[in-house]
């Protein structure tokens, strides 16, 4: 077999496109940027030539590009001295990404199948607004930064702050006791403040993992009860912002979520959790 030569076939820009389904444009901004650079350029035409031995490398960036991964990404998959596990990594970073993705989607369309069945008069939104003032109260409370206000934001630093504050009374031997609370502090670089708690017992007790918070009495609160899971909790908070400000009020502090009828940390359509913004008339 000595004698054998190997031939290595060189394809035009254009074939090599064809064979990847994608455009000559590509192909040189792929070059340009470092990715798959010709095998071959002409010095005196400027014409590039591709090998067959790179044909491996195009089918895999086609499809990694039709599966949404990044430049960034293909180009340590390929400059990788072992691609599988760089390959896994990235495959495994995008599937992560549309999951999460998936999820969003999900939460906006039960929001937007919520609102449909209310404008047809198949749910009931919420009970009507109610003025009053809230007792002071003394809990037990762990807390955690999100991004921003929004469910979408908020919603996934719920579970963890729960978990963490169950296990800590667990720990400390203290009970758990209903219903929870939840309030929420907006900060001036536009993050927000969650504080997850459950009412302390009397005397209270400190621990390690959770602080004992005093929450004072509000004069004035306006609340309203958001029935079902959290999927339409936004379209309740807005419909309570808009009527307190409609009624001549303005919100003066921290809102808080009081979950009055709640089983277990997951949101069903049996949940009942009151609003509650404290407020005062507007001048």
């Amino acid at each position: 077999m000595s004698g054998w030569t190997v031939v290595t076939i060189m394809y035009t820009i254009g074939e090599f496109a064809a064979i990847g389904r994608i455009s000559v444009r590509m192909l040189r901004h792929y070059d340009a940027i470092g990715l798959l650079p010709p095998a071959r350029v002409n010095e005196y035409s400027g014409y590039r030539y591709y090998s067959d031995t790179q044909l491996a490398d195009l089918l895999l960036i086609v499809e990694l590009r039709q599966l949404g991964i990044g430049l960034d990404a293909i180009a340590a998959v390929l400059a990788s001295t072992d691609p599988r596990p760089a390959l896994s990594a990235a495959l495994r970073q995008r599937r992560a990404e549309l999951q999460a993705g998936i999820a969003d989607d999900r939460f906006r369309l039960d929001r937007l199948e919520r609102r449909l069945r209310i404008l047809e008069g198949t749910e009931i939104m919420s009970t009507p607004v109610e003025y009053r003032p809230l007792e002071a109260v003394t809990v037990y409370a762990v807390s955690g930064t999100a991004p921003g206000m929004g469910p979408e934001l908020v919603g996934p630093m719920v579970g963890p702050l729960i978990g963490s504050l169950d296990q800590a009374l667990k720990a400390a031997g203290r009970p758990i006791l209903e219903p929870s609370m939840f309030w929420y502090e907006a900060r001036d670089d536009e993050r927000l403040e969650v504080h997850v708690s459950y009412p302390a017992e009397t005397p209270p007790q400190p621990g390690e993992g959770y602080e004992v918070v005093e929450l004072p009495a509000v004069p004035l609160a306006a609340t309203l009860r958001h029935h079902g899971d959290m999927s339409g909790i936004g379209d309740s908070w807005m419909a309570l912002t808009e009527r307190l400000v409609a009624d001549g009020y303005r919100v003066v502090g921290p809102s808080r979520e009081v979950y009055v009828q709640a089983t277990g940390h997951l949101p069903a359509p049996d949940w009942i959790t009151e609003l509650q913004a404290p407020v005062e008339r507007t001048s």
